[in-house]
């Protein structure tokens, strides 16, 4: 996670800009790139709180929304010009035409999950959304499942840290590392799993998706 916007920078930003920078920064990272949309969100909810020149519940709403926003163009990258990649030279990295529709039909049945609970965990902030995309998750599934997740994520860390101020700051670091270990040792599991199962997965992908 960089932290070139320290906190002084961040406040005199938001002195000049409001909390268009906020929308910014978390929106760009949504999006797929490695900005530090947690820490701004932290920050400007710190920021709030002592100067109370910003409304939580605006900065709530300014963050889901950015979330939302950036999640969805992160998404469509992914599903125009990141699945065209994937397919054209997927293969030379062994993803071959049949593992790509094992991603896309684990996608379409627990790609929510990745989607809602990928919002908590920095480096799935970035990529959940273009993963989607790449797997053809179905759009209103992927919509509501990203809609949750933004306002529930904004409303926890935002409201944490208007509520408790620098305490939240070592919570969400704890919080980070845990939710980041158990996503490992799943995404470990998934690829055992999947490397034990792969011709019945592809059985069952085909069976699922057998047009696509």
């Amino acid at each position: 996670m960089p932290h070139f916007i320290s906190p002084e920078l961040l406040h005199n930003l938001l002195q000049t800009y409001g909390l268009w920078v906020l929308f910014g920064i978390v929106m760009l990272e949504s999006a797929g790139l490695p900005l530090p949309g947690e820490t701004a969100l932290v920050a400007t909810s710190l920021y709030a709180s002592s100067t109370q020149n910003i409304a939580i519940l605006a900065i709530i709403l300014v963050a889901a929304s950015a979330a939302i926003i950036g999640d969805n163009l992160g998404y469509l990258v992914g599903r125009t010009a990141g699945l065209r990649l994937v397919e054209k030279h997927g293969s030379a990295i062994g993803l071959t035409p049949e593992r790509l529709k094992v991603g896309q039909y684990l996608f379409r049945h627990h790609g929510g999950k990745v989607v809602f609970f990928g919002r908590f965990i920095a480096l799935l902030r970035a990529l959940a959304a273009v993963l989607a995309g790449i797997n053809r998750m179905p759009w209103p599934h992927f919509l509501l499942m990203n809609a949750l997740g933004g306002l529930t994520w904004a409303t926890l860390l935002g409201g944490g840290a208007y509520l408790l101020g620098e305490q939240v700051k070592h919570f969400a670091g704890s919080a980070a590392l845990v939710l980041l270990g158990v996503a490992i040792i799943i995404l470990v599991a998934g690829f055992i799993f999947a490397k034990h199962h792969e011709r019945e997965l592809i059985l069952r992908a085909t069976a699922d998706m057998p047009a696509e």
